[in-house]
């Protein structure tokens, strides 16, 4: 491992404060130190406070915060003659120290701090650092684990055996620093948890933990020898056996999850082993992550459903083993090994399910290194010590604080047509409602408008059967399944009489306008299937109960649009998939009405521009938006005991009343 020190760019920070800035992010720039959030820091400085009164203060990294983004405004200021007299008391409830920390901060404003504030506050040193180095988990986590740090390090560090982090662990390391001269430590080895350091300056305590951690990587590397190599394997896709995985957890943990599924030749490696139901349920990388990931993942074979009823009965059991009055998780795995396949991550959000994955790959990774390395291989704590950090009450705490989700969160949506007008406006309901969006339209200003909204864009004709299927399949491969389909793509081809219609006018309106949606729903229906409280919401119009003179093309190939919607609602509501159709009228904030043509339209009737938008019986404007709140509303439950249903969006039409 090597130092990112660099003295051109630590002059750019001036005092304490801004060094453990900039030391901090060196940390959290290599994840194999910290990962999301992992890890904390602090430096101790003598400050002034509101009154002038001089007083020592800790900053110390805040609640939320992550080391490698934190600024100066993500250390909470916390007096440290409070936080000694904490670390004095022989008992201390986690709840209350929280409190009485943020009573203690200098600045109100500033985030909580750390659950390790006391500890950081009990080492003497002024910049402390700490970090859940994998290697040095690596070489904890095995039975001859306190041998090997002993060996390797000797009396330059101390070793504290596992204490579960707050004020425990602060008290521990209180103890065993007042048995040694805390100067002459280079750090503090947690045991199946981490690795401290600590010095008066901050590049030293920064690179302390870069040289400890490199011993430790040569100590390993030893062990395993220049041959090891992690097992490699390819497997065969099967998107419609992990699109019914995602509806199974989703079912287990009572909301949508999305899906992070690695199917690299190492993943797949790791999942071919044959001891690979044993290796991977032994612990997590380090306590914390039992918060994350919860003690183990599932073990998924060739029935599924099986393997997670399995998980789900054995979580409810090691529940009831170890509770003590706390309020029970879900019984749904945060990851899981698919045998011959990979690695799933869960995730109720796209965030949390790619943060999971990112310590899960860490995780498996290192417990393979382990066990090639050391006899007897990977062994975490015991189940009762890792429930203690999953049913922490600080984290119980949370969850009775939490609030309701927003309506589709975790749900995955596809909108046709969505670089602008109506299905943009589709997309961004949906996105603001929480889905995960893909906008699939022929512009290549899809990519755009869709991160607009958290989106993706897929540059795709929909009328090429091979770039849909290949769409479709490119969501459930990066998602894990599809729940919400808005078939909206579309286009208004110019108006004739039939006796002067050409035949390519009629034949492509009918391409895009109605074959191009039943293509879309032969290669979306096996996902849906799997879905989450499953829509489908096609998009028709007025011209369907109301046509023109003249627009037999457009009106003709809308007409048998409803009628697959119809067809397509008796076909799929065994499989609990509602299929309904909407129809949208007068709808101008797009950009087929420019000024222009609504001025020619207005006075071709004799009216000013308002009073053509508003020529419904309502006298009311039809926005892009109330078109897409509509077909948000009509994929969420509100809408879940409908289906085959026509609904007009337009101010209500006396010709179709």
């Amino acid at each position: 491992m090597k130092s990112l020190w660099s003295d051109s760019d630590a002059r750019k920070y001036k005092g304490p404060l801004a060094k453990r800035v900039y030391t901090s992010r060196l940390l959290g720039a290599n994840p194999e130190l910290v990962l999301h959030g992992g890890g904390n820091t602090s430096v101790k400085v003598s400050e002034k406070d509101f009154f002038g009164d001089p007083v020592e203060v800790i900053y110390v990294k805040g609640s939320g915060w992550d080391l490698g983004t934190i600024e100066a405004a993500g250390f909470a200021p916390v007096r440290m003659k409070a936080l000694l007299k904490m670390a004095g008391l022989a008992t201390l409830s986690d709840a209350e120290m929280v409190k009485q920390q943020r009573a203690a901060m200098l600045d109100p404003g500033a985030p909580n701090p750390s659950i390790e504030a006391i500890l950081h506050a009990v080492i003497p040193q002024k910049f402390v650092d700490h970090t859940h180095a994998n290697v040095i988990v690596a070489l904890t986590n095995h039975k001859d684990g306190r041998k090997v740090i002993d060996d390797l390090y000797g009396d330059r560090i101390a070793v504290i055996p596992y204490v579960m982090p707050g004020f425990d662990l602060a008290k521990a390391v209180a103890e065993a620093l007042a048995k040694v001269d805390p100067f002459k430590l280079e750090g503090l080895i947690l045991m199946n948890h981490g690795i401290f350091t600590m010095h008066d300056d901050a590049r030293e305590s920064y690179e302390i933990m870069i040289n400890l951690v490199t011993e430790a990587e040569k100590a390993l590397s030893r062990r395993l020898g220049k041959s090891f190599s992690f097992p490699k394997a390819k497997a065969k896709e099967n998107l419609r056996g992990l699109s019914l995985i995602r509806k199974q957890v989703s079912a287990l943990r009572g909301v949508p999850v999305i899906t992070s599924f690695d199917q690299s030749e190492e993943a797949a490696g790791f999942a071919s082993r044959k001891d690979v139901a044993k290796l991977a349920t032994r612990g997590p990388l380090t306590p914390d992550h039992t918060i994350r990931t919860k003690r183990i993942p599932a073990i998924i074979g060739a029935d599924s459903g099986k393997s997670l009823a399995k998980f789900a009965d054995e979580y409810e059991a090691y529940f009831e083993k170890h509770s003590k009055g706390e309020m029970m998780l879900p019984p749904d795995p945060r990851w899981a090994v698919w045998q011959g396949q990979g690695v799933i991550s869960f995730g109720a959000t796209e965030s949390e399910a790619g943060v999971l994955r990112d310590i899960v790959t860490h995780t498996w990774r290192t417990i393979q290194l382990t066990e090639a390395a050391f006899e007897g291989g990977w062994k975490a704590l015991p189940a009762a010590k890792l429930f203690e950090i999953e049913y922490w009450e600080l984290e119980q705490a949370k969850l009775k604080k939490s609030g309701h989700a927003p309506t589709h969160q975790g749900k995955v949506a596809i909108v046709t047509g969505s670089a602008a007008g109506i299905g943009f406006a589709c997309a961004a309901s949906l996105a603001h409602q929480g889905a995960k969006v893909i906008g699939i339209d022929l512009s290549p200003e899809i990519e755009e408008q869709m991160a607009k909204i958290g989106g993706i864009g897929i540059v795709a004709n929909l009328t090429d059967e091979t770039k849909v299927l290949e769409a479709v399949e490119s969501v459930v491969r990066q998602f894990g399944g599809i729940d919400i389909l808005v078939s909206n793509a579309g286009i208004f081809t110019a108006g004739a009489y039939l006796e002067n219609l050409e035949q390519s006018n009629w034949d492509k309106s009918m391409a895009v306008n109605l074959t191009s949606h039943q293509k879309l729903l032969k290669h979306t229906i096996p996902y849906l299937k799997n879905g989450i409280d499953p829509a489908i919401v096609l998009v028709g119009s007025r011209n369907v109960n109301a046509p023109g003179a003249g627009a037999a093309s457009y009106s003709c190939a809308k007409a048998g649009l409803t009628q697959l919607c119809r067809v397509a609602a008796l076909e799929l509501a065994p499989f609990g998939v509602r299929c309904n159709i909407i129809h949208p009228d007068a709808v101008f904030d797009t950009k087929l009405w420019t000024p222009e043509n609504l001025q020619r339209s207005a006075e071709r009737y004799g009216m000013t521009v308002e009073e053509y938008k508003t020529r419904n019986l309502l006298k009311t404007e039809i926005t892009s938006r109330d078109v897409g709140n509509m077909v948000s509303a009509m994929a969420s439950p509100l809408f879940g005991k409908t289906t085959g249903a026509q609904v007009p969006v337009d101010g209500g039409n006396d010709r179709v009343i």
